[in-house]
């Protein structure tokens, strides 16, 4: 597979084609699966992961079509191709960064990837735009059973599927929901739900997950407990909170169109113009004014551009896309420069 070839198709996740795509960009879910037979990661050789990507290949045949998806040697890519599959959520910033062989099952569609020698051995994950957990799950738990009934799952009868770290012990299940919630930063209530989500155990993190920053308000909104409860159960506590959020947004929306539409329009406005003419821009600015853009278009203020275009703007614009746009590595004063321009052309000005 050539990485190349995906910078010509937009990713299931980013094309708003789920319920409500105005506020929840994706879903997705994650299972962490070891294998028996082998150490933990943390305590594997490199002839341990060897072994242990060789036995996920070897599978591979009989559950998935050639057709469909490719086996990737992680370890043999270039640096700013690994950074480009992290930009598309296929694989995490550590399995980008580690040495050591490792690899990625990456579904052509880019509905599903399975992550070979990241914390586990197997890190399986699919996504979907906007709020469709059950959707995911059901696809996930096929994926999931396709292969362990061709591996070996590390299994406890009482504790359940055995990760390296013990937060993920039991289902080994991971949902984390994107949510964009731009008025709910700009009437400063964030925090507040922030606060509420804690309470519930659920974590909050920025646009890749684990460890990175929030930029153009979007937040990635994940459970932390998988012990004691069923994926189901896992599933159902997440995705009753998510419309609350949702709902906390939509209220947001509301009174600033009410009580401070002239600072809304004003905003939005502000932003169309500065991508639409900036000659030289930095991404987390660019993230902003593509956050204040999205808003615009979804109260009905902007006809700039959809939010399909949007959304391929929030992808290609990130540091490994936007430099393998352009065919070759470009300092971060060249990707500024570059990133307008490319404002410029897709959103119709010179």
């Amino acid at each position: 597979m050539k990485i190349d070839t995906l910078l010509s198709q937009l990713s299931e996740w980013l094309r708003n084609e789920g319920s409500e795509g105005d506020i929840v960009i994706s879903s997705r879910i994650r299972l962490a699966r070891n294998l028996t037979g082998f150490p933990f990661i943390t305590r594997a050789t490199e002839a341990d992961r060897t072994a242990i990507k060789e036995t996920v290949r070897k599978a591979l045949p009989r559950i998935f079509s050639a057709r469909t998806c490719s086996f990737v040697d992680v370890d043999a890519l270039e640096l700013l191709d690994r950074q480009c599959l992290q930009e598309r959520q296929l694989i995490s910033r550590e399995l980008v960064e580690m040495d050591g062989p490792r690899a990625a099952v990456i579904d052509h569609s880019e509905r599903f990837c399975i992550m070979v020698n990241e914390e586990d051995h197997l890190r399986i994950h699919g996504m979907t735009g906007g709020f469709e957990p059950m959707r995911v799950w059901e696809r996930i738990n096929e994926i999931d059973d396709k292969l362990e009934s061709r591996l070996d799952y590390t299994f406890h009868e009482k504790l359940g599927y055995l990760t390296a770290c013990p937060t993920n012990v039991g289902t080994g299940l991971r949902i984390s929901v994107m949510l964009h919630l731009p008025a709910l930063v700009i009437s400063k209530e964030i925090d507040k739900v922030f606060r509420a989500l804690q309470k519930v155990n659920l974590a909050v993190r920025g646009l890749y997950g684990e460890g990175s920053q929030s930029f153009g308000d979007f937040y990635q909104i994940s459970n932390q407990a998988t012990l004691g409860l069923t994926e189901e159960e896992v599933i159902k506590k997440v995705g009753g909170i998510i419309p609350q959020i949702i709902g906390y947004e939509r209220q947001a929306r509301d009174f600033l169109m009410n009580e401070r539409s002239d600072m809304v329009h004003d905003r939005c406005s502000r932003a169309v113009g500065l991508l639409k003419t900036a000659r030289t821009i930095g991404s987390v600015e660019a993230m902003h004014h593509l956050s204040s853009m999205r808003l615009g278009i979804n109260l009905g203020i902007l006809d700039a551009a959809d939010i399909t275009t949007v959304n391929t703007l929030l992808l290609h614009i990130q540091p490994a896309h936007l430099q393998k746009i352009h065919g070759k590595a470009l300092s971060s004063t060249e990707r500024d420069v570059a990133r307008a321009q490319y404002f410029r052309k897709t959103l119709g000005e010179n």
